[in-house]
């Protein structure tokens, strides 16, 4: 939405904006029209929305605009090569990575699962190799280390939608300078499944933070534990955390050292008093937030005081 309001208020003119269809939601499951739909139809901007970009009646309508350029952001589609052809001077893209790293569909939630520390907004040139076009800018952005997929993409919105008209003015007075991509430096940021959220407990502690952090707010991050499923909402890695961690039950108002040096991973180190430790592959994760499946999301003290766990139960 950033890049349609950023455009409406440019000197471009928007002839007119193509976004998904109306898809029911709510509890009456009546359809619902997307933002973009809902910001263009403020501004009397024409909205085409196919389920198929393949349909003739689509590329008709989208020909009548006789658009001299298209910006793409998000669609979530492949565009086919009819409408690659009907804008004069090609359409650019408006994508959330410093290329040729993360080319695909999720390239903000594999940056952070990846523990990186640095992204960014990349506006390119399409063409019909998968986000492979020439470059005509790009901005970088830090990753914070407790920052989740949603922080990281609404800033990369506001970020890409700025360089984008800088882009455009560029493009219409012939300034702008593209620049191809080095393809061996190129990686895939493939679409995210729910089954990516399945926790493997004997990675390290900073590799499920990051999955945690990265699979938000869509699959989620889960495991099971006493044969429910749990969903891991957000985490932080216990720096401090040494073989011999401190022994804490619900049943016990104090703490006991107790060696833990040979606790499986998924293992809870510690479980009691608000606190929710899980030893892993490499280090301790304390669970900050969870959500038992069906449920609302709740913090430790809450999810202890209603569950019967203790030290030394384990995540599947």
């Amino acid at each position: 939405m950033p890049t349609l309001e950023a455009l409406l208020g440019s000197p471009h003119h928007i002839a007119g904006v193509v976004t998904q269809p109306d898809r029911p939601s709510g509890r009456g499951q009546h359809p619902h029209p997307p933002p973009i739909k809902q910001v263009a139809q403020t501004h009397t901007v024409p909205v085409l929305q196919p389920d198929r970009l393949r349909d003739e009646r689509f590329v008709a309508a989208l020909r009548a605009f006789h658009p001299d350029l298209g910006v793409v952001a998000a669609y979530g589609k492949i565009l086919t090569d009819s409408v690659l052809q009907i804008p004069r001077l090609g359409l650019i893209n408006v994508h959330a990575s410093l290329l040729p790293r993360y080319r695909g569909a999720a390239p903000i939630h594999r940056a952070v699962m990846a523990g990186e520390t640095e992204t960014g907004v990349t506006i390119m040139r399409v063409v019909k190799a998968l986000d492979a076009g020439p470059m005509l800018s790009s901005v970088t952005r830090a990753i914070g280390p407790e920052e989740t997929s949603v922080e990281v993409e609404r800033d990369l919105a506001r970020l890409g939608a700025d360089a984008l008209v800088k882009d455009l003015d560029a493009l219409f007075a012939g300034t702008a300078i593209e620049t191809p991509q080095d393809e061996s430096a190129a990686t895939y940021a493939h679409k995210l499944q729910k089954t990516d959220g399945l926790i493997d407990w004997s990675r390290s502690a900073q590799a499920i933070h990051n999955q945690i952090r990265g699979l938000h707010p869509w699959p989620h991050a889960f495991s099971r534990l006493d044969g429910r499923r749990v969903l891991l909402l957000e985490s932080r890695v216990e720096q401090s955390a040494t073989k011999v961690a401190p022994y804490r039950s619900r049943s016990q108002n104090h703490s006991v050292a107790r060696d833990f040096s040979r606790a499986l991973p998924g293992a809870l180190v510690e479980a009691g008093g608000g606190d929710l430790c899980v030893q892993t592959g490499d280090g301790v994760l304390r669970i900050v937030r969870l959500q038992m499946e069906g449920k609302r999301s709740m913090a430790p003290r809450e999810f202890l005081a209603g569950h019967r766990v203790d030290a030394g139960d384990r995540f599947a």
